[in-house]
């Protein structure tokens, strides 16, 4: 069972990572539009990717990943590369936030950054992620 939960963290991991790669992208774009038509059809793809995609594979990662966790919680909570590991997805969980709050600004038509700002926003979580991966794979402490 323990490897069956740790490919459905896995699987929701790729999913809200999919979501977290796309939503600041189309952010860029939003940010480049200029007609009222291009704005409200991002304000949909945002929203449907934001409630439809990334938050159900948030929470499904988060609920896989503590599920695995209790299948050698001895292990995990006193292993170092795990805190650092945890520290980030917390960081990780916050950009997720960060995405909705950007989103509900273009959702009112109040957006103040421009899509270089979006540019740069979208290559934090490939940082988190490299992170993440090398942390879990390598296991340096």
């Amino acid at each position: 069972m323990a490897l069956v939960i740790k490919s459905l963290h896995i699987i929701s991991l790729v999913c809200w990572f999919a979501g977290i790669f796309y939503l600041p992208r189309l952010f860029v774009y939003h940010a480049m539009a200029d007609d009222k038509i291009s704005q409200e059809r991002f304000k949909v793809m945002e929203r449907k990717l934001y409630f439809g995609i990334m938050t159900p594979s948030m929470i499904a990662t988060i609920v896989f990943g503590g599920w695995m966790i209790t299948y050698a919680s001895d292990y995990f909570l006193s292993a170092g590369w795990f805190h650092a590991k945890m520290l980030l997805v917390v960081l990780l969980i916050g950009y997720h936030h960060m995405c909705g709050a950007h989103m509900k600004r273009f959702a009112k038509d109040e957006n103040k950054k421009s899509h270089n700002y979006f540019r740069i926003f979208n290559e934090i979580p490939v940082v988190l992620l490299i992170l993440i991966v090398m942390l879990v794979v390598v296991r340096p402490f």
